[in-house]
């Protein structure tokens, strides 16, 4: 019989609890893997703050939330930007008290080699993808020390660990977030902060299927040729944040500077 982190009790499935009391912050939380996370967070007790620069779908998560009963604000943010990332701190911190969890997920990809590629691009990329775990982490991690600890989970990428074809900057972007999460281990561990990334393989996400677009491939051939893996199909979001609460909460904590891959198999048969 396997087990879950769901409870079944009188024909429902019940939540354990495991964020309890808990505030988490959610970067790109307004869809995908983000979305997701959020609500299972919310739904596992924690209260939620959801930054994105997409507002109107960012205060329809808020929105979800609460109607289940849960707790949570919406912040409207382009977290490339210092200023964003401060007054998201600044409300979180002014609404909840605090901030216990920080999941670095803002993701943007671009499908080109290097001679492909402009400069335009480039930056945009390594900015959404890496400089915002900066900025975000630089104004959380004083709080969570000040409180005596906490969890950053950030979203790195098989092709963080392995390279792809016509990838060039996502690869470069995500190869650095695996590398920044295991020197911020090593930095804030005293502090009894742990910092982990998350490596998924694709998942059926808005993004996997704009991948698709730039391209030039239709979806259906797009999402067979990603399905090629030993568990024979792409991911779930759901999936990748049930490997997001078990980094978040007390199940991982002796868990730090580990890039977890969850991507049915994928980098398998990598070196």
């Amino acid at each position: 019989m396997t087990t879950s982190p769901m409870e079944f009790t009188a024909g429902k499935l019940m939540p354990k609890n495991q964020l309890n009391g808990k505030i988490a912050l959610v970067t790109g939380a307004a869809s995908g893997i983000g979305r997701t996370t959020a609500l299972l967070f919310a739904r596992e007790g924690s209260s939620i703050v959801l930054a994105d620069i997409n507002e109107s779908a960012g205060r329809t998560v808020a929105a979800e939330i609460e109607s289940q009963g849960g707790r949570a604000i919406f912040e409207p943010a382009d977290v490339t930007r210092a200023t964003d990332c401060e007054r998201v701190v600044e409300r979180a911190v002014g609404e909840f008290g605090g901030i216990h969890i920080l999941f670095n997920n803002a993701g943007i990809i671009r499908r080109a080699s290097v001679v492909e590629l402009g400069e335009t691009d480039w930056d945009r990329v390594m900015a959404v993808n890496v400089k915002s775990i900066f900025l975000m982490s630089r104004q959380v991690i004083p709080i969570m020390a000040a409180a005596g600890g906490g969890s950053i989970i950030n979203t790195a990428s098989g092709w963080g660990l392995a390279g792809g074809p016509r990838a060039a900057v996502y690869c470069a972007s995500k190869g650095a977030v695996v590398l920044l999460t295991k020197a911020m281990a090593i930095d804030h561990g005293p502090q009894n902060i742990r910092v982990n990334c998350i490596c998924p393989g694709d998942t059926d996400t808005a993004m996997l299927r704009n991948e698709a677009r730039q391209l030039g491939e239709s979806n259906e051939k797009f999402l067979a040729e990603s399905a090629k893996r030993p568990l024979g199909r792409i991911g779930k979001p759901e999936e990748i944040a049930q490997a997001a609460l078990y980094l978040a909460g007390d199940a991982s904590s002796f868990v730090t500077g580990t890039a977890l891959v969850v991507d049915g198999g994928g980098l398998a048969g990598s070196a």
